[in-house]
């Protein structure tokens, strides 16, 4: 049966909007309520920062079952379900009234989380779209990249205005009128799984994947890159800071990364079909250890020549920022494009539990190698070591799917 290009066009666009919103109301909603929480319930940061840590914790956990609940063709289920939970959550966040009231919600929407963003949603459209996911899954993070854009300046004026509990309420309300109804309405008729007498063949490759050198090689560049991209956001601001910059800059600098990471998707949507996708593949990561190099150098300069240290500021900006946002569609699809697409749900929910320990640890790892006197120099380092780690292993994957295709040759 030929499939409707309008249709096709609806869903992406619909599973881009319920994305924008979901990653607003919850993912960044959480920098946004730390303080008022913690004045409420008396907490110090280290109590407040330890529930979006649970929260991260509790996403890698589900990720694998849900992964699988996806490749047995239970998208619609877990996508809608994941949405009316997320909604409760975010009512019963707005009558908590204690320590362990605030963690407990936070584990369950981390759970919610592995249900209804990034991971799950790219999984949906490699099933629907098996010729040509990469481009769906390019299309569908333009919107869900300005989450950040949208929802901070909207949560910030919805915590003004009626305070932080009724703002809850009024991010459930779009959990619950929009989100839910799209994702019950345009999954529908979604590919399903083979027949019940393939699973125990199904399992068995599945279990040769994850033991396979290309998994774990791919799976290495995926969580080492996330550790990268989750180590500097917490600490972009301070480390800016102590290069001397002016605060205009400081605050300007990291609110530009979301923009520029919507401008390198749209590059990449544009023009990536003039380039060699395995290339373009290789040349995307590279973004980020040049963008560590060259906030070194930034930091070096900044003493000495203020005006280089501010143009090397902003190179590094627009480095990380379009590398970031390409990067996403790299992780994304290096499961399906050198692994396996069949199980690629289920594989990519495998690093849930490695990526949740990366996340987590970067940050912390960073602050660790701070010191009054070289500042953020010995981490930045690491995370230049790290991204080039990460290169060397999608490389090699990369080697491993291609030999055979150059073979058929």
């Amino acid at each position: 049966m030929t499939r409707d290009p309008r249709a096709d066009r609806r869903l992406i666009v619909w599973l881009s909007l319920s994305q924008l919103v979901t990653w607003g109301s919850v993912f960044y909603t959480f920098a946004l309520l730390m303080e008022p929480v913690e004045r409420t319930l008396g907490l110090g940061r280290a109590e407040s920062s330890l529930a979006f840590s649970l929260a991260l914790l509790a996403e890698g956990l589900g990720a694998y079952p849900v992964g699988r609940w996806i490749d047995r063709g239970h998208e619609r289920l877990v996508m809608a379900g994941g949405s009316l939970v997320v909604g409760l959550c975010l009512v019963l966040h707005g009558f908590i009234d204690s320590l362990a009231h605030f963690y407990a919600v936070w584990t369950v929407l981390g759970l919610a989380m592995a249900a209804t963003l990034y991971t799950p949603v790219f999984a949906v459209l490699t099933r629907r779209f098996p010729q040509d996911f990469r481009r769906a899954i390019i299309t569908m993070t333009f919107l869900g990249g300005l989450a950040s854009t949208v929802f901070i300046p909207l949560t910030a004026w919805l915590i003004a205005s009626f305070g932080w509990r009724h703002a809850l309420w009024c991010l459930a309300a779009l959990q619950f009128l929009f989100c839910f109804p799209v994702h019950a309405v345009v999954l529908r008729g979604g590919p399903r799984a083979g027949p019940a007498g393939t699973a125990r063949i199904d399992a068995a490759s599945l279990a040769r994947h994850l033991r396979g050198a290309p998994f774990l090689l791919a799976g290495g560049f995926i969580v080492l890159m996330m550790a990268i991209t989750a180590a500097l956001p917490a600490h972009m601001v301070s480390l800016l800071r102590e290069s001397g910059l002016a605060e205009a800059w400081v605050i300007a600098i990291p609110a530009a990364i979301g923009v520029l990471q919507v401008f390198g998707r749209a590059l990449l949507y544009f023009f990536e079909r003039h380039f060699d996708l395995h290339r373009a593949n290789l040349l995307i990561p590279c973004l980020m250890p040049m963008a560590m190099a060259t906030l070194l150098l930034a930091l070096w300069a900044a003493p000495h020549a203020a005006t280089l240290g501010l143009l090397l500021a902003l190179l590094f900006v627009l480095l990380y920022g379009m590398g970031n946002g390409m990067l996403t569609i790299v992780k994304g699809t290096a499961i399906a494009q050198y692994v396996d697409r069949e199980h690629v749900a289920s594989l990519n929910g495998a690093l849930g539990i490695p990526l949740a320990l990366a996340r987590a640890a970067a940050p912390l790892a960073l602050g660790l190698l701070w010191s009054p006197q070289a500042g953020y120099r010995y981490g930045l380092w690491l995370l230049l070591g790290v991204s080039c780690v990460a290169i060397a292993s999608l490389l090699l994957v990369q080697r491993r799917a291609l030999a055979p295709l150059g073979q058929r040759r």
